[in-house]
């Protein structure tokens, strides 16, 4: 009997993208005649025509599946709808823009079929991004590193493989407030890299602006470590001992010198300095409260309004 391996493509407006996207993963699913193969497609909510598309070409191809969702929950979530449906022995996660290669999937194939668990694919460039979109962003998977107990891959995406026992350990991950490139991490199994050299999109622009990514990099840190908090604590104290040594020298100063106390300067500095210090130690704590807030109100991660399994 043949193994089923499941391609996940979370969609959101990639209607100018699916048509080729469609056309290159069938070549190698014709190629791949091993293998039984499920085509899944994940609408999040588009509000262009993605929808009517993944819909039509399921009409047309039995190996097509697809759950459209009844708005926009976010890419995170999106793919927690596809491990809940997707029904592959493995499966191999990808952008619906080619920007990840389907070329690269047999070698993936070939490393599962080894015995490994998790094929990430690395990329050896970030294309065509912005020399700063770069930098901010090694520089949050090296703070991110740092800050946990495990290490999460720096220049690794979602494009990967995963084997059923992976699929289902993520299925089991049901928080709402979702980092998946950490838990990839954090759920362990047998890894093995393959490098690869990131595509330019073939249409359309990036979902990604900055503003989300910071949102994301946000939800990576408060997700998966405490060191914020721990940062906040320490910041306190060495704002505190500093206060404390200045204090000692003002006092030292009058007594031994005969200097009067600075005064309305000094006093606004102090305060404004300090006022700061505890509005920071206030957003970060707010940050973890209101994750705590969101996941103990329990709601469904995502929402389904359309869906096609396979038979």
């Amino acid at each position: 009997m043949k193994k089923i391996v499941s391609i996940l493509v979370p969609c959101y407006n990639e209607e100018a993208s699916l048509p080729q996207l469609y056309a290159e993963v069938c070549k190698l699913m014709d190629a791949e005649s091993d293998y039984d193969w499920e085509l899944f497609f994940i609408d999040d909510g588009s509000r262009d025509n993605t929808m009517s598309i993944i819909m039509d070409l399921a009409q047309n191809d039995a190996r097509v599946s697809y759950a459209g969702l009844s708005r926009n929950f976010g890419k995170e979530n999106a793919m927690l709808a596809g491990f809940d449906h997707v029904a592959g022995d493995c499966m191999v996660i990808m952008d619906a823009d080619l920007q990840h290669p389907p070329t690269l999937i047999p070698e993936m194939l070939r490393l599962w079929e080894q015995g490994y668990e998790d094929v990430y694919a690395k990329r050896n460039s970030r294309g065509s991004e912005s020399v700063m979109r770069k930098t901010l962003s090694l520089a949050f998977y090296r703070i991110l590193s740092r800050s946990t107990r495990y290490e999460v891959l720096q220049n690794v995406g979602d494009f990967r493989l995963l084997d059923r026992k992976c699929i289902t350990a993520l299925r089991n991950l049901r928080e709402s407030e979702r980092y998946t490139k950490g838990m990839y991490c954090w759920i362990g199994f047998k890894k093995k890299e393959i490098r690869f050299d990131t595509h330019d999109r073939i249409a359309g622009v990036s979902k990604w602006n900055y503003s989300s990514l910071i949102n994301l990099a946000i939800e990576g840190i408060t997700s998966f470590t405490t060191a914020p908090l721990r940062m906040a604590s320490f910041m306190g104290f060495t704002v505190a001992i500093g206060a404390l040594l200045y204090m000692i020298w003002v006092i030292i100063k009058a007594i031994v010198w005969g200097e009067p106390v600075t005064g309305y300067p000094t006093i606004m500095t102090v305060m404004l300095f300090l006022g700061a210090v505890q509005l920071i130690a206030i957003g970060i704590l707010g940050e973890y409260v209101g994750r705590i807030f969101n996941e103990t109100k329990k709601r469904p991660v995502y929402v389904i309004s359309e869906l096609k399994e396979r038979q």
